[in-house]
C-alpha cells in the first residue's frame, strides 16, 4: 500500500486543561496506562504502515513525543516527528510539512483515534473510486460527547454534530456540514439536490479523522486556501462542494455559488446517481457525450469524487478530544473493548500487575487496572477504575468510574468518583471528589470536598 502516512499528534490542547501540562502533550495522555498515540502507531504498525510522519505543535511537545517514540518503537517503526507552530490546525500542519509530501496519496490519521479499523480498508475504497478525497466515518459515541470540544455540558441544545448528506449508495460523500446545532435550519446548495435527485441526511455519524488524499489535490487546495485551518471544516467541506462545479456544467447554466441559479423546472433532470453507478469506469471521469435530450452536454474537465468509508457499528472508533472522551475511552479500553488493550485479563475480568500489593480485604473488581508498583492499603474498593504505576493508596478508600495515573498518593478514608487524577498528585486524608480533574503535582488539603471542579496549579 504506497500510501505515505502522517499521523496528526496535537500538542497542548487546551481543551484537556488540567489533563495535559507541560510535562504530558495530549498524545501522551494515558488511556488504559499506555500513552494515546500508542494505539494508532499500533494500528498502522498492524497494518504494516511502519514509515511515519508525524506531526506535533510545538517544539516541546515534539521533543516529549518523539523522544517516548524512539524508546517505545525502536526497531519497529521508522518514524520522522515534525515540530510545527501552535494552533495552526490540521490543515495548517499538513501545509508546513508540504514538502515532506512526495507519494501520488497520503493517509492522515489524528493521533487520538482509538480504533480497530484497518486503514487499508479506507485506503482500498479510495483507489478503488479514484477519489480525491475519502473520510472515515463512525457511529456517534454512546455517551453522546460530541465534537464541540467542551465536556459535561448538560443543555442538549448546545451540542454540535456533523451533518453529512450521502448518496444512495452510501460510498459519496455530497454534503458535510461540521458542527452544526441540530435545532437549526440545515441548508444545502439547490444545485446538489437538482443533480443527486435524492439524498440521505444524517447526524449520527462522527469524522473519525482519518483521510486519504491524492496528494495533488490536497497540496493544490492547501497553497490556493491560505486560510483554511481545519480538515474537517474547511478542506474537506470545499472539496466536497466543489464536486459538482467539475462534474455537471449544465449548457449556458451556472450554478447558484456562481451567483445565477435558474429555476430548476428549466433544467433537465439529471440524476447524479446514474453516473455514480459509473463511477469505476473511466468514463465517469471524463464525460463528454450528451445524457438526455434538451441538448445537455456534460463539461469535458477531469471530474473529481469525495467517498466515504462507512464503519461498522461493531467497530470501535472514538477521538480522545474531549475530557469526557478521556473517561469514556478509558472505560471502554478496560471494559467492552478490550481487545484493544493489548493487556491480558485475569479470570476476574482485570488487570492486576504481578508487582502491586494488595493491603487485607481491598477488593479490585471486574474492569479495573491496577498499574506496576502500586499499592493500596486495606479495605479499599476500586470499581472500573484504572490506576497508574507507582501509587501510594492508603486504608478504606473508595474508587469509582475514575482514572488514577502515576505516582499518586490518596490518604487514609478518601472518595473518588467519576474524576481523573493527573500524576503525581497527593490527596490527603478524606478527600471527596466527585466529576472532578486534578492537575498533575496538585495537592488536595484533608477533609475537603469538591464536586465539578477543576483543581490545578497556575502554569507559571
Amino acid at each position: 500500500m504506497d500510501f505515505q502516512v502522517v499521523v496528526l499528534a496535537g500538542g497542548f490542547s487546551k481543551t484537556l486543561v488540567p489533563l495535559v501540562s507541560k510535562e504530558v502533550p495530549k498524545a501522551l495522555l494515558p488511556v488504559a496506562n499506555r500513552p494515546v498515540l500508542s494505539y494508532v502507531l499500533e494500528l498502522l504498525e498492524q497494518n504494516n504502515l511502519k514509515d511515519l510522519i508525524v506531526v506535533v505543535e510545538s517544539e516541546s511537545a515534539a521533543l516529549l513525543i518523539g523522544g517516548w517514540i524512539s524508546s517505545a518503537y525502536v526497531d519497529r517503526l521508522h518514524v520522522e516527528v515534525a515540530a510545527v507552530p501552535e494552533e495552526i490546525g490540521t490543515a495548517g500542519a499538513l501545509r508546513a510539512i508540504d514538502h515532506h509530501l512526495t507519494a501520488s496519496d497520503i493517509l492522515v490519521v489524528s493521533g487520538d483515534l482509538v480504533c480497530d479499523v484497518p486503514p487499508g480498508v479506507v485506503a482500498a475504497t479510495h483507489r478503488r473510486h479514484d477519489a480525491v478525497v475519502t473520510a472515515m466515518l463512525c457511529s456517534n459515541p454512546v455517551s453522546g460527547s460530541t465534537e464541540s470540544g467542551s465536556s459535561g455540558v448538560k443543555d442538549k441544545a448546545k451540542k454540535r454534530y456533523n451533518i453529512i448528506g450521502l448518496d444512495p449508495t452510501k460510498q459519496f460523500l455530497l454534503h458535510v456540514a461540521a458542527g452544526v446545532e441540530v435545532e437549526k435550519d440545515v441548508r444545502v446548495q439547490k444545485s446538489i439536490l437538482r443533480a443527486v435527485g435524492q439524498m440521505d441526511i444524517r447526524a449520527d455519524l462522527m469524522d473519525a479523522h482519518m483521510y486519504a488524499f491524492k496528494r495533488s489535490v490536497l497540496q493544490e487546495v492547501l497553497n490556493q486556501k491560505e486560510a483554511f485551518q481545519s480538515l474537517r471544516r474547511d478542506v474537506l467541506p470545499y472539496l466536497v462542494r466543489s464536486q459538482l462545479r467539475s462534474e455537471l456544467l449544465l449548457n449556458g447554466v451556472q450554478s447558484e455559488e456562481n451567483g445565477n441559479d435558474k429555476d430548476a423546472s428549466q433544467n433537465p433532470k439529471i440524476v447524479l446517481s446514474q453516473l455514480l453507478a459509473n463511477a469505476s469506469t473511466p468514463s465517469f471521469h471524463e464525460l463528454q457525450h450528451a445524457l438526455g435530450p434538451n441538448g445537455f452536454s456534460l463539461s469535458p474537465r477531469k471530474t473529481h469524487k469525495c467517498c466515504v468509508y462507512i464503519a461498522s457499528n461493531s467497530n470501535y472508533c472514538v477521538r480522545l478530544n474531549t475530557i469526557q472522551a478521556f473517561s469514556d475511552i478509558n472505560r471502554d479500553v478496560i471494559g467492552d473493548a478490550s481487545h484493544l488493550s493489548g493487556y491480558s485479563f485475569s479470570a476476574q475480568n482485570n488487570i492486576i500487575d504481578p508487582s502491586a500489593v494488595l493491603g487485607s480485604k481491598t477488593t479490585v473488581g471486574p474492569q479495573c487496572m491496577l498499574g506496576e508498583g502500586s499499592q493500596m492499603g486495606d479495605k479499599c474498593s476500586v470499581k472500573k477504575s484504572v490506576i497508574g504505576r507507582h501509587c501510594r493508596i492508603g486504608s478504606n478508600v473508595k474508587i469509582v468510574n475514575s482514572i488514577v495515573m502515576n505516582h499518586v498518593t490518596i490518604g487514609d478514608g478518601c472518595s473518588i468518583q467519576g474524576s481523573v487524577v493527573c500524576s503525581n498528585v497527593q490527596l490527603l486524608e478524606r478527600v471527596v471528589l466527585k466529576d472532578c480533574q486534578v492537575g498533575a503535582g496538585f495537592v488536595v488539603i484533608a477533609g475537603s470536598e469538591h464536586k465539578g471542579e477543576s483543581l490545578a496549579k497556575k502554569e507559571k
